[in-house]
């Protein structure tokens, strides 16, 4: 587990007297030294989680957009696809 060396900052939170039992429990089964890292490490990990997937959602809308782009934009092909194409076109020849 990553140690942070500086810990200026303070959340406080209400939950309920169940949730807090529940918590406390899988802190004691997680083998966590204190409820407070138990809680930290697993916000943390729910978080980077969460921005990872949303990080492959952009990326995947932008590498939709670009190969959309790509396939029906107005742009013409460079010398590289155009001798890929001719390339493949001679190979396919073959079979």
């Amino acid at each position: 587990m990553e140690t942070q060396l500086n810990k200026d900052e303070r959340v406080e939170i209400r939950i309920s007297s169940h949730d807090k039992k529940i918590f406390q429990k899988a802190q004691k089964l997680s083998g966590d030294k204190s409820f407070s890292s138990f809680i930290v490490r697993i916000v943390k990990q729910q978080a980077e989680e969460i921005v990872a997937e949303n990080d492959r959602i952009i990326a995947s809308e932008k590498d939709r957009e670009i190969f959309f782009d790509a396939v029906f934009g107005e742009s013409e092909p460079n010398e590289n696809m155009v001798e890929a194409a001719k390339k493949y076109k001679s190979q396919k020849s073959l079979w």
